[in-house]
């Protein structure tokens, strides 16, 4: 017996992301239904060898369903995460509407599966940022060994992050490039995006950071552990899709770079690609379409007693949002549904 599940942003790129993830994985789905806004109504979707066409999120009603994959950023969801909710079925949802409340669990599942059973106090799962869900999926493992005290990560964002305008957007300025009659001005994004790079992402906070950098310090807070400190600085550059980042981590005890390389290895999720050789690290356009957390350029940190370096790279359409979706879905079915 399988589950009645729900993908509302059927249309958008993590939706879609979704729909074929779910498939991949043969998550045990009885019935399926793609939701869209009225503007993308009988749009049709892939769902592995089957087409579907998109239902209306207005009018949708969820009583009988079971879980709902909610892509449909935070406004929408605040208008219908509670109607699912009520309804019974249970929402997981990738926007940062729900993310800081104390009453919803915010789950990477190679990280804080457990606390998986505090979805009942609302009925919905909280999805993390794409940078931090593939962040402290490296962390865990090492904090589990040696107690992680900061972390100072660099991000190198990929425009997907910022949806389909963010990729239209570098697509037509990397043409007009090469084609000096046609002038394509910012519009998604602060500057031009086609090769330059964008030290900001989300708006800007009182102390200088913008919320891309809180939402990561206050997301590893609340997944790994409050204690840990986290300072980041979160760039925006002309790459479609993966995300990477470069960690410098210090602990409590001394931690080797070959112990650390050992520990990721047998890490969930993770992928090591560590060669000291030309090219033997990985690239975000090597990760692509791929499911894992790929770590590279392990090294010691001799600045500090107790500091590693890491080089951090993911699909963040997949790990660092529809797969992490998918994968909460997997294991509120199997801890706590248990149909399938």
């Amino acid at each position: 017996m399988g589950y009645r599940v729900v993908v509302a942003g059927a249309t958008g790129n993590v939706g879609r992301e979704m729909l074929n993830i779910l498939a991949e994985r043969q998550f045990p789905v009885d019935e399926i239904a793609a939701l869209a806004s009225r503007r993308s109504l009988g749009t049709e979707v892939s769902f592995g060898d089957k087409t579907l066409k998109t239902q209306d999120l207005d009018t949708f009603d969820f009583t009988g369903w079971d879980i709902a994959l909610f892509a449909i950023g935070s406004d929408a969801t605040k208008k219908y995460a509670p109607i699912s909710a009520k309804a019974g079925c249970v929402v997981i949802d990738n926007s940062s509407l729900y993310r800081y409340d104390p009453d919803v669990p915010l789950i990477v599942p190679e990280c804080n599966a457990d606390a998986i059973h505090g979805y009942s106090k609302k009925n919905i799962i909280a999805n993390p940022n794409c940078s931090t869900a593939q962040m402290v999926v490296a962390l865990k493992p090492l904090h589990d060994r040696a107690r992680i005290k900061r972390v100072v990560v660099s991000t190198y964002q990929s425009v997907s992050g910022a949806g389909k305008e963010g990729m239209d957007e570098l697509w037509d300025q990397t043409k007009a490039v090469y084609n000096p009659v046609t002038d394509v001005p910012p519009a998604k994004f602060q500057k031009q995006i086609a090769f330059n790079v964008i030290p900001q992402i989300d708006v800007f906070m009182e102390d200088g950071s913008t919320k891309e950098e809180w939402k990561m310090m206050v997301e590893t807070k609340k997944i790994l552990d409050p204690s840990i400190k986290v300072t980041a600085t979160c760039v925006r550059v002309p790459v479609f899709v993966g995300h990477s980042e470069s960690i410098n981590i210090e602990f409590e005890d001394h931690l080797d770079e070959d112990e650390a390389r050992d520990i990721l290895r047998e890490a969930p999720g993770i992928m090591v690609i560590d060669k000291r050789e030309p090219g033997g690290y990985v690239s975000p356009i090597e990760c692509v379409g791929d499911y894992a957390t790929f770590i590279s350029r392990i090294r010691q940190d001799s600045t500090i007693d107790n500091g590693l370096n890491l080089w951090c790279v993911s699909d963040n359409l997949r790990k660092g949002a529809a797969l992490n979706a998918v994968q909460i879905a997997e294991v509120l079915g199997r801890e706590v549904l248990k149909k399938g």
